[in-house]
Order: structure tokens, then C-alpha cells, then sequence
């Protein structure tokens, strides 16, 4: 009998154990690969989280209830998007951190899009763009002065507008100015005024507000959509706005929903969504309803 031909890697059985493996663990692979793909982009019921102290934004009412244009944005972004929302609330402290933590996941809480904020998040286009500014009490020294100019861009600054930064930085020498922690007016007045005012930095809006208010502060850097309604009503009559309306530069570009780094397409989807509803005026209604004013971001 003539002796059996040997391949190189042995017999036939050999060769089908070999292979059996070895097509077990592509198809393995391209299983998994098939599920992350799929996993990846379903979104069918997220948590959104909010600072839920922060008016006309996001807050408690008095009957307890969270409501604000971040609330009800969000709820008609969700259902543009078909997915159920379940809104919960942070503290601004540590906001991203839970978010990267996955306690939720987005962030609607009127935030900056900011450098430093996208090197641990990633963002959505901007909804809204307001301004920033200084208040102060009208019986303060400071409610006298005038700005050169009605507003400044800290990117690319001009001659012109350099000139008002320094007379506004003038005016607040040795002041006492407060800001909330962990915020662009942080930022700015750190930057901007850390050598030439005192920058008293406090976990919450309102306790900024409580101290402007008691005139433990001679200002406090706020934004324009939250200090509005403010001024407009009987709890404002206090107070006065000074200087610029400013943005750009630690002020960022604009406020956009933030979400962790991985989810892309989840940033994708409230894009879209976002661009949906400021064409058919939606993101505009609101902000005249809870602003008094347009903050809609540019289409």
C-alpha cells in the first residue's frame, strides 16, 4: 500500500481543526464589531442633566417644579430626535465630571462651548449666544461709568476695543468683583482682572447675586440672558448694567449641549435637531418668553 500524502501543515483533519478556530474567532469579531456599530448610535432614552439653579435657564419654581429654556428646549429637542429624556439635576461643580462618569448623558445647562470645556467633552452646534456683563448696585460708585464702546469681542482685539478693555479694567481697580466658580466669568476675570481686583469666587449664582445685593461686592461678571429678566422686573430695581456686552475669547462660542467625548453621533443628533428648531423659530419663541429677548444662536 502506498504510504499517505502529507501536506506541509499535516493531514486533512488536521487542516479542518485549524481552520475551525481561527473562522469562529472572525466571525466573533465581526459580531462585535456589527454590535458596537449598532449600540453606538441607539438612543433611545438618555438622561440630561441641568444645574437646576440657574434663571431664567434652568430652575425650581415655587410650587418645586424644574422648569426654564434649558427644560423646555430640551424636551422639544428630545422629541425631534424621538428619544424619551429624563432630566436630572448637578451641581455646577463637578457638572462634567459626572457626565464623564456616565451619571448621565448630555449636559444642558446653559454651557459655553469653550477650549478648555471641549478637551473633556464634546459638543453639539450652539443654541443660544448672549453676551456677558458687569452689574452693579446703583448706589455704587461704579454705576456712573461708560463704556467707550456697547460691545467687545476679546478675539481679535482692536485698537478700539482695546481701548475700552483698559478703561473698563481701569474703573475696576481694587475692586471687589464676584464671580461662580468653575465658569467662563471665572475665566474672564481671572485672565482679565486677577491682577488688579479682588475675584471672590462662590459655588452658586445666587449666592454671587445675595452678595452684589448686601454690597459685600462692588460688581459681579454675569450673563446678559440671566441679568435681563432680572433688571426688567421688581427684584432688579437695584441694579444697572456697565460696560460692554462682551464675548468671545474665555467667553467661548456660543452655548451647546455637551456630551462625553465617544458619543459623537449622539452630539450629532441634537445638532440636527438644533438646526430644525431655530428654522422654524422654536429656540427664538423661547428665548423671548424666558429672556425677554432673541439669544438665538446664528443659523
Amino acid at each position: 500500500m502506498a504510504p499517505a500524502q502529507l501536506t506541509p501543515y499535516g493531514n486533512g483533519n488536521t487542516i479542518k481543526q485549524m481552520r475551525t478556530p481561527r473562522v469562529l474567532l472572525i466571525t466573533v469579531v465581526i459580531c462585535i464589531a456589527f454590535l458596537a456599530q449598532a449600540f453606538a448610535g441607539d438612543w433611545k432614552k438618555i438622561k440630561v442633566a441641568t444645574e437646576g439653579a440657574y434663571p431664567p435657564w434652568n430652575y425650581y419654581d415655587k410650587s418645586g417644579k424644574l422648569v426654564g429654556f434649558d427644560i423646555e428646549l430640551a424636551k422639544n429637542l428630545c422629541g425631534r430626535m424621538n428619544i424619551e429624556c429624563e432630566i436630572v439635576t448637578q451641581k455646577w461643580r463637578g457638572i462634567i465630571k459626572g457626565l464623564n462618569q456616565g451619571q448621565y448623558d448630555a449636559i444642558m445647562a446653559a454651557m459655553s462651548i469653550t477650549e478648555p470645556r471641549k478637551k473633556l467633552v464634546t459638543f453639539s452646534r450652539s443654541y443660544a449666544d448672549t453676551p456677558n456683563i458687569f452689574v452693579v448696585r446703583k448706589d455704587n460708585p461704579l454705576a456712573s461709568f461708560r463704556s467707550p464702546l456697547e460691545h467687545l469681542t476679546l478675539d481679535d482685539i482692536s485698537p478700539a476695543e482695546q481701548a475700552a478693555l483698559d478703561a473698563l479694567i481701569n474703573a475696576l481697580k481694587g475692586k471687589v468683583i464676584g464671580v461662580q466658580v468653575a465658569t467662563i466669568n471665572q475665566k474672564f476675570a481671572d485672565a482679565y482682572l486677577g491682577e488688579h481686583a479682588e475675584i471672590r469666587i462662590y459655588d452658586f449664582q445666587h449666592t454671587v447675586d445675595l452678595e452684589l445685593y448686601q454690597g459685600r461686592l462692588d460688581a459681579l461678571v454675569g450673563g446678559m440672558a440671566y441679568w435681563v429678566p432680572i433688571i426688567k422686573s421688581e427684584q432688579g430695581k437695584e441694579y444697572t448694567i456697565i460696560g460692554p456686552q462682551m464675548t468671545g475669547g474665555p467667553f467661548g462660542s456660543g452655548i451647546g449641549v455637551a456630551v462625553r467625548k465617544k458619543n459623537q453621533d449622539l452630539a450629532d443628533m441634537f445638532s440636527t435637531a438644533i438646526d430644525a428648531a431655530l428654522r422654524d423659530g422654536t429656540i427664538k419663541k423661547l428665548a423671548i418668553e424666558w429672556f425677554t429677548f432673541d439669544t438665538s444662536a446664528p443659523q
